[in-house]
């Protein structure tokens, strides 16, 4: 193999599994130190593309959280929400998501990628409810009580802060 970003551990103790992680900037896959070159080569094609679609799962790009959005407006809100963009944000720190009506953009943080799904979705219908309703009245609170996962993602959610208030300095 030779990417750079990719780094191989042979391992005399290793003698079944082969397994692959992020180190830093670089994937490491680690293999049983029996393998021959040609099988290495193979798992090692194996094992990152797997990570890069695990990783894909869990971080959408902002082309895919604009879909997702686009789906949720279509499937929760009747098609009516329509964002001009929607986009992780890694300078969003206290909050889990904006809106801006003005402009119609949503932007999410950044904190939320590897979250599970239910509790993104929640987040971007809680956005996308904002292009309808400006305030969190009753009316808001109607739209985004459509999506069905809301009370279980809001408790999810704040359990997180609650844990990252709590959290003891090593």
């Amino acid at each position: 193999m030779s990417n750079p970003d990719v780094e191989v551990r042979r391992s005399a103790r290793r003698t079944r599994t082969v397994t692959a992680f992020r180190e830093g900037g670089r994937i490491v896959v680690a293999v049983p130190a029996r393998l021959s070159r040609a099988e290495e080569r193979e798992w090692v094609d194996r094992m990152v593309a797997q990570l890069q679609r695990k990783e894909a799962r869990r971080r959408p790009s902002d082309a895919a959280l604009a879909e997702r959005a686009r789906l949720l407006s279509e499937r929760y809100l009747d098609g009516r929400a329509h964002p001009s963009s929607v986009q992780w944000s890694a300078r969003q720190q206290r909050r889990w998501g904006s809106c801006s009506p003005d402009d119609r953009s949503i932007r999410i943080s950044a904190r939320l990628k590897g979250v599970p799904e239910w509790v993104l979705d929640y987040v971007l219908v809680h956005e996308l409810a904002h292009l309808l309703h400006a305030d969190h009245d009753a009316a808001f609170w109607a739209a985004v009580g459509r999506y069905p996962h809301t009370e279980r993602a809001k408790a999810f959610l704040e359990g997180v802060e609650w844990a990252e208030r709590t959290r003891v300095p090593d």
